[in-house]
């Protein structure tokens, strides 16, 4: 047991948090959605700007459209909300000022390492090229990282269901951005009948030019997914994993491998995964030694941020203030960060939760 696990059994006898003081730990956010996490606020003052008509624009009308409730009942569904986002991100000052703002709420959030994802391809109704897409993209996050202190990367996605000469083509957009903001490459889409391996010249290319790479997996579909993600396309982290726990051989792979696993609950919850948080096999894969993360995926559609899936987490899988602390260590551990940064960035994370106002 750590000094900071006995330090949060130990004071005052705390075995729970409160949001607030999620909020003051250090976190990250490995798995979250560009397009995916607007504020609701900017997605109206830019459709008014830009002339885009929106299917409402009260903004608890709008959130209630874009946000997953009863209506939503597969990833199929869910995938729709993101035509709305979208459509105001096809301007290069929009894209920018999306990325500023969502480090700001990252980091009002406490969350200290921010991974971004996003496919430039979905940018470029308006005529703009991948290059200028990626360069609005990276704009917004240094400034975001200027002005709140932030440390940010972005993550390239293919997309199962644009065909696999599209994510060569972002493959190689990838490569050449590397050491230039963009730390990794994704697979994103709608996952059934989307098989992974349809895929694989482009992470060929991603992994003879050593640039680390996730894929989503183990969400719409079952454990045949995660294993052409591992085996097929050679993923360092597997985004979500969530039917994972179906094939429990590949489950002991991963954990003996130490492939991380982007867990995103609430998101879950909302398409269908699982049917209730008390049901995520979170729980199951933390027990068991797996390596996880706690992510947002998409803030507004979810309607989530990292402390709150934490406190989720907390409320419904009986998740403790040290158990808490060991999941935050394994999201820095899983950054995709050159080692000795990885590594720098969690003495610092480890020393803040050895401080007094840090509640372990």
């Amino acid at each position: 047991m750590t000094d900071t696990k006995k330090k949060s059994e130990a004071a005052d006898g705390k075995d729970t948090l409160t949001l607030e003081e999620i909020r003051a730990l250090p976190k990250t956010d490995l798995h979250c959605h560009l397009d995916g996490s607007v504020r609701i606020e900017t997605l109206i003052e830019l459709a008014e700007k830009r002339g885009v008509k929106l299917p409402e624009t009260d903004p608890e009308k709008l959130r209630e459209t874009v946000q997953a409730g009863e209506h939503v009942t597969s990833l199929a569904q869910y995938l729709r909300a993101f035509d709305i986002t979208l459509s105001v991100m096809q301007d290069e000052e929009d894209i920018s000022r999306i990325a500023l703002e969502l480090c700001e709420d990252a980091r009002a959030d406490g969350v200290w390492y921010l991974e971004v994802r996003f496919s430039p391809i979905l940018h470029q109704k308006k005529g703009l090229n991948l290059n200028r897409v990626v360069e609005a993209v990276l704009r917004g996050l240094r400034e975001g990282e200027r002005t709140t202190g932030i440390r940010t990367g972005v993550i390239i996605c293919g997309i199962r269901q644009i065909e696999p000469a599209v994510s060569l083509k972002l493959a190689e957009l990838t490569v050449a951005y590397k050491g230039r903001g963009v730390v990794g490459f994704d697979l994103a889409g709608q996952e059934d009948n989307y098989p992974a391996k349809d895929h694989k010249d482009a992470f060929y290319l991603i992994r003879h030019n050593n640039v680390p790479c996730t894929v989503h997996a183990g969400e719409a579909w079952g454990p045949g997914s995660i294993k052409q993600a591992l085996h097929d396309l050679s993923a360092h982290r597997i985004g979500h994993g969530t039917r994972l726990k179906e094939d429990g051989d590949l489950l002991n792979y991963a954990n003996d491998h130490r492939i991380p696993l982007e867990c995103c609950l609430s998101s879950n919850v909302h398409v269908g995964t699982v049917k209730s948080l008390d049901q995520h096999p979170f729980r199951f894969y933390f027990d068991f030694g797996l390596r996880v993360t706690i992510n947002t995926d998409n803030r507004l559609m979810s309607a989530t941020t990292v402390s709150e899936e934490l406190y989720l987490a907390q409320k419904h899988l009986r998740l403790t203030p040290g158990e808490m602390e060991s999941i935050l260590i394994m999201g820095f551990k899983s950054a995709f960060l050159p080692y000795a940064e990885r590594k720098e960035l969690l003495h610092k994370v480890l020393d803040a939760f050895k401080r007094p106002h840090v509640p372990f």
